[in-house]
């Protein structure tokens, strides 16, 4: 069951922040992780776990952007997975996946304090690097989602940039959000990057997307394709979407106004 929607869950809830835009303080992870012990954005692991399996391979080695206190990591390393390096700007999250991962056994799992937006690898040095959410937190206050402003451009695509620079050849980005391709087609599809782009949907009444992005394989009919495919509707369902964090419905308020 989604820890999320589980009332019984090994987690303590957090108060959610005045404003969306304390997800761009430090401080309020540094706190949230002092007291949270798990929490899963969009989502656990047994909701997209068939899509991660027809692209990971038990030998690829995986960077995780933003890991908080998700047990993503911990369910691919169950899944045969055991490259796995994850990494956070919060060093209490770093101290505290450390501490969790270790009780557990899972040694090879390196857990970094790193910034996804300056990220401290060589070039072409993983085969897949996997966001959760965690792009989304760079979109909390970029205004008109049709246009976003600069300074979240320019975060967002710092982060790409890197993820780019770091993943091998054909090597694949997945991206796990809300966020609709109308939405992440300026960014993906970017002259710099030279992946192809694909996506998935899962949820109930509401559709989370998930994109592959395959470095090296970009094609002219990827633009075309992206324009051909009409996008689902969005149907907020209240029993789906009471879980999910106060960034999340936030930005759904946003996208409906």
């Amino acid at each position: 069951m989604d820890t999320a929607q589980n009332p019984d869950s090994d987690h303590k809830k957090t108060d959610p922040p005045s404003s969306a835009s304390a997800y761009l303080d430090p401080n309020y992870w540094n706190q949230r992780f002092s007291n949270e012990e798990h929490y899963e954005w969009f989502k656990d692991y047994s909701h997209f776990r068939h899509l991660m399996q027809s692209h990971i391979k038990p030998n690829s080695s995986v960077l995780e952007l933003g890991c908080g206190n998700s047990q993503l990591c911990e369910e691919l390393y169950k899944d045969g997975i055991i490259d796995i390096t994850c990494i956070d700007l919060s060093s209490v999250a770093v101290e505290r996946m450390k501490e969790r991962l270790l009780s557990k056994g899972y040694e090879e799992i390196k857990v970094l304090e790193a910034d996804m937006l300056d990220l401290p690898f060589s070039n072409e040095c993983f085969d897949v690097v996997i966001e959760k959410g965690t792009m989304d937190v760079l979109f909390v206050d970029s205004g008109d989602p049709w246009n976003p402003q600069p300074a979240t451009i320019s975060k967002v695509m710092a982060m790409l940039e890197g993820v780019h620079k770091v993943l091998k050849p054909n090597g694949i980005f997945i991206s796990i959000t809300f966020g609709q391709p109308h939405f992440r087609k300026p960014f993906f599809h970017n002259a710099k990057f030279t992946w192809s782009i694909e996506w998935s949907t899962f949820g109930d009444g509401f559709h989370y997307f998930f994109y592959i992005l395959r470095k090296g394989r970009r094609c002219l009919d990827d633009e075309d394709s992206i324009e051909k495919i009409q996008m689902p509707s969005i149907s907020l369902y209240h029993e789906e979407l009471e879980g999910e964090d106060y960034i999340f419905q936030t930005n759904i308020e946003e996208l409906n106004s």
